[in-house]
């Protein structure tokens, strides 16, 4: 496996999925550096050559260009050690559709945040618990990572949606009922170093001007 290559990862700064490819690269030890754009902005003409989607993350690899997160995450897991896939093909398989549902409970989670009305905020509130019990049923009996005691890549895939859940519930006082285990699991991952350092420092800081911005009921109700 090979360290050599320079990385550049292009991010916004309140991104979740950009957030993952940092995390990856802060668990690996991958020396990289970031470039944040501005969200909303048109952006620059370099980027949108290197992002046909015109979305983040984009990671930068000697000057070749590779986009979405999901590519992203195995493409540094093939070529950067600690693997973090398990290497049963079933599990890794069973884990990669995991990855997924995160992705889908980001959308609730923005949902959530960005709603207008009550009503559309409690629907987004109660879809994205319910996603959070049935993620509780596929986790480890064993604490305290998905897997149990080995830290993976569907770790990865949900630290971000609880970095901003746990900013949600401390400011806005949510309630979610979550589970004993969901709790645990949450816990160890935001105690996790890598998961610390994969944003700015003030990150809190800019998640929240991101919330105040979207102008949601959420905002509104206090």
């Amino acid at each position: 496996m090979s360290n050599s290559n320079k990385l550049q990862l292009i991010s916004f700064k309140v991104c979740p999925f950009a957030q993952r490819a940092a995390i990856a690269l802060q668990e690996k030890k991958v020396a990289y550096e970031t470039e944040y754009l501005v969200p909303g902005e048109d952006q620059p003409e370099w980027f949108k050559q290197i992002s046909p989607l015109g979305k983040v993350p984009v990671l930068v690899v000697d000057g070749t260009p590779v986009f979405e997160s999901a590519v992203i995450l195995e493409y540094l897991d093939e070529v950067y050690a600690p693997q973090l896939h398990p290497a049963d093909p079933l599990a890794k398989a069973r884990q990669r559709a995991w990855m997924e549902v995160a992705s889908e409970l980001f959308g609730k989670q923005y949902l959530m945040v960005t709603s207008k009305e009550q009503a559309g905020f409690e629907t987004a509130k109660q879809d994205l618990q319910a996603g959070l019990e049935r993620v509780a049923k596929a986790l480890s009996t064993e604490e305290p990572f998905f897997n149990g005691s080995q830290f993976a890549l569907v770790d990865v895939a949900f630290a971000p949606l609880f970095v901003r859940l746990d900013i949600l519930e401390q400011v806005f006082k949510l309630n979610l009922h979550i589970s004993p285990r969901i709790e645990a699991w949450r816990s160890a991952l935001l105690a996790k170093d890598s998961v610390k350092n994969s944003v700015v420092t003030n990150f809190e800081e800019v998640f929240m001007m991101f919330v105040k911005k979207s102008d949601g009921y959420l905002v509104n109700k206090l």
